[in-house]
């Protein structure tokens, strides 16, 4: 199974576990409320899909690494109490909350959610004196005499033996009482994953050309080598963050991440040519249709005479800058959707307190984002948004302000005349996005004719799911063009496959 498919059954266990029926019990008995366990390759997500199925189904989570625990802090801490069996006073042991229960509890109090999941990683590498505490958990959810709360699933996650020489298996009993999940890595589901998230180009440029470079752990001469998915996507990070800064990106750097000698170099070697080609072709510049026709044909003569690396680059920065411009809108459109709904908000805040201010109702929605935030409430994207509305309507107070007009009316028409703005902005932007794919569309065709490199970026272009929503949104009419033509070709090929096949069974 790949990380997405586990992603998917996760939140549908997640959802069947919290159904109830109409007299109030789980849909799903809480005996056969089983844990999940994920065993799967390091650096391959497991800890990353928590965090998206949580935000997506607002519920919460408390993650542990179990290596990094001890039986006092899994069980809790011993003590001694006085009990009476029968007429004899006797001294007993037990057991303070378990810290993992008592962060549940914490967390259901922080954030008011009391659903959730409790995600145990590295489970089947514990100390000796931890291994019966983590069978007792996966069989009976409990940790010492604490049950688990309830609506609260377990997903544990570990590493085959393979990778880690600390690997305790588990018994048939063990593995009886949950879901196993094997994980393997998927290129395909990781790429749909850097192209929305925005993974340096260089990086799946390389990956589409080079895909057994993916992940890869071997042993040579006694040393462990590897690559893992983790490794791609933090150095993408580390990419962008030096360019950003203008610091050089040296050879050692891509060795931090890449694990493997000859794939760190072979992509050193890559992103030195992708920066280079980058500077060559200009793609911003087609794309805003700003050369002039001497350089538009030469960097089309030499793209056409580009080796099929080189196309691949090219292919590579045309998604990338578009990319960029369409997440950059869809994030504008956000604001100018959530300015426009602060004109209805103001007016109820209005007419329920008419002493108050423009700045009070400012500082009241501050205080509620502190509020949801802490809580855990709102998800990173959607806080960003309101924190830039925030901004502009500070600036709409400051700017009353020194213009000495503080009446309701005044602030309302400021606020409306910045929402006309933002309006206008948003949609000139996204005209524009328009013409930079019809002229990306036009330069391939230019360069390439209608080959495989137009194929394959439109394909591209259909995989990442933030240009798939704004081709369905506004359209493109180059590309609903290549893209009956992609479809007429494939119908064609299927056809040919046919009769190929008929004629075999025929004996011609």
């Amino acid at each position: 199974m790949n990380i997405k498919e586990a992603k998917e059954t996760i939140t549908h266990t997640l959802q069947a576990y919290f159904q109830k029926e109409e007299n109030g019990y789980p849909l799903v008995p809480l005996r056969q409320q089983r844990p999940i366990l994920m065993i799967g390759p390091p650096g391959i997500g497991k800890t990353a899909i928590m965090e998206q199925i949580v935000g997506e189904c607002g519920a919460g989570l408390v993650a542990y690494t179990m290596t990094h625990h001890t039986r006092q802090s899994a069980m809790g801490l011993p003590k001694i109490v006085e009990r009476t069996f029968g007429d004899t006073q006797v001294s007993v042991t037990e057991y303070t909350m378990s810290e993992i229960i008592a962060s549940i509890y914490m967390c259901m109090e922080r954030t008011g959610k009391k659903r959730g999941i409790l995600f145990l990683d590295e489970i089947n590498c514990v100390s000796e004196t931890l291994a019966p505490v983590m069978l007792q958990l996966l069989q009976d959810k409990t940790f010492g005499n604490q049950k688990l709360p309830p609506d609260w699933l377990i997903v544990a996650a570990g590493n085959p033996p393979e990778y880690n020489k600390s690997v305790r298996e588990f018994d048939i009993a063990t593995l009886d009482r949950v879901r196993k999940i094997v994980l393997e890595p998927d290129l395909d589901v990781w790429m749909e994953y850097a192209l929305l998230h925005q993974v340096h180009g260089s990086i799946w440029s390389y990956l589409e050309a080079h895909r057994d470079r993916f992940y890869r752990i071997r042993q040579e001469d006694g040393k462990k080598q590897f690559v893992t998915a983790r490794g791609w996507e933090d150095l993408s990070a580390v990419l962008r963050s030096y360019e950003k800064m203008g610091f050089p990106v040296e050879k050692t750097l891509v060795e931090q991440y890449l694990q493997e000698e000859k794939t760190a170099a072979e992509f050193f070697s890559y992103y030195q040519i992708y920066q280079k080609y980058g500077q060559d072709y200009q793609i911003g510049q087609v794309l805003d249709g700003s050369l002039s026709d001497t350089e538009r044909k030469a960097i089309t003569r030499m793209a056409k005479e580009g080796t099929p690396q080189e196309r691949s680059m090219v292919l590579a920065f045309l998604l990338a800058v578009l990319d960029q411009n369409i997440e950059q809108y869809f994030r504008e459109r956000q604001i100018q959707k959530a300015l426009a709904e602060s004109r209805r908000q103001l007016g109820i805040f209005w007419g329920n307190d008419a002493g108050k201010t423009f700045g009070d109702w400012i500082e009241s929605r501050e205080k509620s984002l502190q509020i949801r935030t802490e809580r855990e409430l709102i998800r990173r994207e959607k806080r960003q948004i309101e924190e830039a509305v925030l901004k502009i309507l500070w600036k709409i107070d400051q700017e009353a302000k020194v213009d000495h007009e503080s009446g309701r009316e005044a602030l309302n028409r400021r606020l409306e005349q910045v929402c006309e703005e933002e309006t206008k902005r948003c949609d000139e932007r996204q005209e524009g996005i328009s013409q930079k794919l019809e002229r990306g569309f036009a330069f391939l065709e230019e360069s390439y004719g209608t080959g495989a490199e137009l194929a394959l970026f439109a394909a591209n272009l259909t995989r990442n799911d933030r240009i798939r929503k704004f081709l369905g949104t506004y359209g493109c009419p180059a590309y609903t063009r290549y893209e009956q033509q992609l479809l007429g070709g494939e119908k064609l090929l299927k056809n040919r496959c046919r009769d190929m096949e008929e004629r075999s069974k025929n004996g011609n």
